[in-house]
């Protein structure tokens, strides 16, 4: 059973797995030690069960979204943003910091990029409004209400903790010829969310003077909104656009808007779920990177921030043989590292290409 505990500095709330002893924040870098478990609050009533006990919604227009009207929008535009972090509990594609990941999330965007707390909707299985439950239904209708009404001076916000796929391409509008997938709670009744629908859904959509950062943190999610651009970048911080525009001529740019993704890592690679063996566990090796970059001053540009989220995890790298994931942030906190191989490597897409050194990092 997963239990709740907060942060003992910043007080965000993360939450325990069974045999944790002490865990590590991803937004202020403190580690809470746990002398008893019985001390801790109650778990959620969601903490144990599976997708299988969800009934979907029936379909709507995403009535119990928040509302734009809720708040006074700030002097540079409305800022709005859909975090999603699923754990799978309960089946055999269980993860350990997914959801972790989408409160240190939340807390960044409320206390570093000043989101209304209104303006963000969180999809977790901890939810205990049936609409917030990451289900195949429930993100699609989210990315709608993300880009819906969005105009001049917005800025968007869409990251997601949990698996990523792959499948088969037949339109011919892939250079790898394989689709990229999210997969949401229900995935394995109710299928994947496709590429070529993120892309459809909040990419197309985005007009002129909006901007859209995705933060993906799944495997295979190098190019999952089907942006054209991808920033390919080398060890030494030298990089070159790829043009990834299908051949077949469909349209995968915005209405005139800027669309910006970072992710876990490229296309044909696995990102690593922390499951510390040290008894320490936190979040997802990319999302702890991207928010340690913030933290520690290094996203000026967008240059900066990719090459501080590659070097963050190559510095500790993620042994995944054996079908054992060995934590990042175990060996952050051991001050190790582990040999066997880079494993994955954060990417950068774009709806348009620019210089990565001069244009500045914001959400």
């Amino acid at each position: 059973m997963l239990m709740l505990v907060d942060c003992s500095n910043c007080r965000t709330p993360l939450q325990l797995p069974p045999g944790a002893r002490a865990i590590k924040c991803a937004v202020c870098q403190a580690i809470t030690h746990v002398a008893d478990p019985r001390n801790l609050p109650p778990p959620s009533p969601y903490a144990t069960s599976s997708h299988h006990n969800y009934a979907p919604p029936p379909p709507s227009s995403y009535n119990h979204s928040p509302s734009f009207g809720a708040h006074t929008p700030s002097v540079n535009g409305r800022k709005r943003a859909v975090i999603c972090g699923i754990s799978y509990r309960g089946t055999k594609h269980e993860l350990k910091g997914c959801i972790n990941d989408a409160k240190c999330m939340k807390y960044l965007l409320i206390n570093k990029f000043k989101f209304p707390e209104s303006s963000i909707l969180m999809l977790t299985e901890e939810e205990t409004d049936p609409y917030r439950i990451p289900t195949k239904h429930n993100i699609r209708m989210a990315m709608y209400w993300l880009v819906q009404g969005c105009q001049s001076g917005d800025s968007l916000v869409f990251h997601f903790s949990g698996h990523g796929s792959q499948q088969r391409n037949y339109t011919g509008d892939e250079i790898d010829g394989f689709d990229e997938t999210l997969c949401p709670l229900d995935f394995v009744t109710q299928g994947m969310i496709v590429d070529d629908e993120i892309n459809a859904t909040m990419v197309k959509p985005i007009p002129h003077g909006v901007k859209l950062h995705a933060i993906i943190d799944a495997c295979h999610s190098g190019t999952m909104l089907d942006l054209p651009f991808l920033c390919r970048m080398d060890r030494t911080g030298r990089y070159v656009w790829e043009d990834h525009s299908p051949q077949s001529g469909i349209f995968k740019g915005t209405n005139g808007g800027e669309v910006i993704s970072f992710s876990g890592c490229d296309d044909n690679q696995s990102s690593a779920d922390t499951s510390s063996l040290s008894k320490v566990t936190s979040t997802g090796a990319m999302t702890f990177s991207f928010i340690q970059a913030i933290e520690r001053g290094h996203a000026t540009t967008y240059g900066d921030m990719l090459t501080s989220m590659r070097t963050t995890i190559r510095k500790n790298e993620t042994d995944v043989g054996g079908g054992t994931v060995t934590s990042l942030l175990g060996m952050l906190l051991t001050g190790g590292s582990l040999g066997g191989g880079l494993r994955q490597e954060p990417q950068l897409t774009a709806s348009e290409p620019f210089d990565v050194y001069t244009k500045r990092f914001s959400l």
